[in-house]
């Protein structure tokens, strides 16, 4: 029954990195793509808010590159290794 903890932890991190990969990219606000970001900022964005608190942009000139998926990924990563190790997944 925890392989579901497992399955949910890796769906949550490719929303993730869905959610990175469709911020490359201008969306139309009617199309069905906008559709799916706002289904996924609102999936994500109660764990990356309070990292990106903790961990503001990294400004370069005029550029601002935000770490907090990279550091969530990180932690869902380290996470079911854990769960690994322990024989849960």
């Amino acid at each position: 029954m925890l392989w579901i903890l497992c399955l949910l932890l890796q769906l949550y991190a490719l929303a993730i990195f869905g959610r990175v990969l469709l911020s490359w990219f201008p969306l139309n606000p009617h199309g069905a793509m906008a559709t799916m970001a706002g289904f996924l900022y609102t999936v994500t964005d109660p764990v990356m808010k309070p990292v990106r608190r903790m961990l503001p942009a990294a400004r370069f000139g005029g550029l601002a590159l935000d770490f907090s998926p990279v550091i969530v990924i990180f932690g869902i990563f380290f996470l079911q290794r854990m769960l690994r190790a322990l024989g849960i997944c």
